[in-house]
């Protein structure tokens, strides 16, 4: 899977401060800062509307970036970014400038798929998806989109874990192998399905047995009424 790279173009910010990175923001720029590979941080703004359909887009975090400033380029990867906390829009963003093989660490969400082919999905219950994200080291160049989760052979109560996920060549997991990253969770009621159904097999054998003295307790009952009727008949000859 290719690697995606956007390119944002960005403006040298040659003063720092919150009142200069409120003046950005009132001419429709966010104030950033670029940083790392042992060079000097550079702080830059962007243009606003164009950072935020690129957050909105999502995977903003994981996409490699190659940002314009006044001819040069910079290749990028998002780092952070704050919004603000009533308007919701982006206030101050960071890029982590990369070297040339550089290996990162960077948290790429799952994809779950096959849940329509599930056993456990089929028989009523529901995929809980546990993780959503796993944490991951891997070169700048070869970071995948997403990680998918084939969910389409797990029964009810079953659970797939790291260890079971094919990771891409060149890419390695931070998490714990046995992380649970998914289950399939039973719908309301079934333990109690089970329970009754189990308490069925195991009194299975019972009704049968019961069966016998009862009929043995039939014959008697029927032998009476005839005897009874067979006195009478005898009283009418002695007469």
């Amino acid at each position: 899977m290719a690697t995606t790279v956007k390119e944002l173009k960005a403006t040298a910010r040659p003063k720092s401060g919150k009142g200069a990175a409120r003046a950005e923001r009132r001419a429709g720029r966010v104030p950033g800062v670029i940083y790392g590979n042992n060079q000097p941080p550079l702080t830059i703004s962007v243009e606003d509307r164009e950072l935020r359909q690129r957050i909105l887009a999502g995977r903003f975090l994981t996409t490699l970036v190659d940002i314009d400033l006044e001819g040069k380029k910079h290749r990028v990867i998002p780092r952070d970014y704050h919004l603000d906390p009533v308007k919701d829009f982006p206030i101050h963003v960071d890029f982590m400038r990369l070297g040339e093989g550089a290996t990162i660490r960077i948290s790429v969400p799952l994809h779950v798929v096959k849940a329509e082919t599930s056993p456990g999905v089929k028989r009523g219950g529901t995929v809980n998806i546990v993780a959503h994200a796993i944490e991951l080291e891997c070169g700048a160049e070869s970071i995948p989109q997403y990680i998918e989760v084939d969910v389409g052979s797990l029964e009810i109560g079953h659970s797939l874990h790291l260890s079971d996920v094919k990771l891409p060549a060149g890419v390695k997991a931070l998490t714990r192998e046995d992380a649970t990253l998914v289950t399939i969770v039973p719908p309301s009621g079934y333990a109690e399905e089970q329970k009754a159904a189990a308490a069925a097999a195991a009194g299975g054998a019972a009704p049968g047995a019961a069966a016998a003295p009862a009929a043995g307790a039939a014959a008697p009952a029927a032998a009476a009424p005839a005897a009874a009727a067979k006195a009478p008949a005898g009283g009418d000859k002695k007469k």
